[in-house]
């Protein structure tokens, strides 16, 4: 079986009984390709000149890091989806554009995903890692 979408939902109150807020994700990986549920626990990190290993690539260590919880591919560092201890949610989604793709090697988009929920405690600072590590 060919993977046919890769979607995001999320559901906010007043759409939902008892004010909750759900997040879901399909993943379009294929069928047969391991996808776990894992937790890391929250770590303060006392070594500021230690660098962390993302799939491809090494970038800075911070000082603290949130406890989170992913669905990733087996092979992969980052996640396809996630929350942290926070409360903020984020899912991995292909996004096609023109630009000419680069040979070297860099974070993913699903680096990002674990990224953002280990370093931020709300969704606006996840999206504010997102971006400063893009840049």
């Amino acid at each position: 079986m060919e993977p046919f979408s890769c979607d995001t939902f999320v559901a906010l109150p007043p759409a939902t009984v008892d004010n909750r807020i759900i997040f879901g994700k399909n993943s379009d990986r294929l069928y047969d390709e391991v996808q776990e549920v894992v937790y890391f626990p929250a770590v303060v990190h006392d070594n500021l000149g230690e660098r962390l290993k993302c799939t491809y690539i090494e970038i800075d260590q911070v000082p603290e890091t949130y406890a989170v919880v992913l669905s990733r591919p087996a092979w992969l560092w980052g996640a396809e989806m996630g929350a942290n201890e926070h409360g903020v949610c984020i899912g991995n989604e292909a996004v096609w554009g023109r630009e000419e793709v680069c040979d070297e090697e860099a974070l993913l988009g699903m680096d990002l995903v674990r990224l953002g929920l280990e370093r931020a405690d709300t969704a606006e600072k996840a999206l504010n890692v997102i971006v400063d590590l893009l840049e």
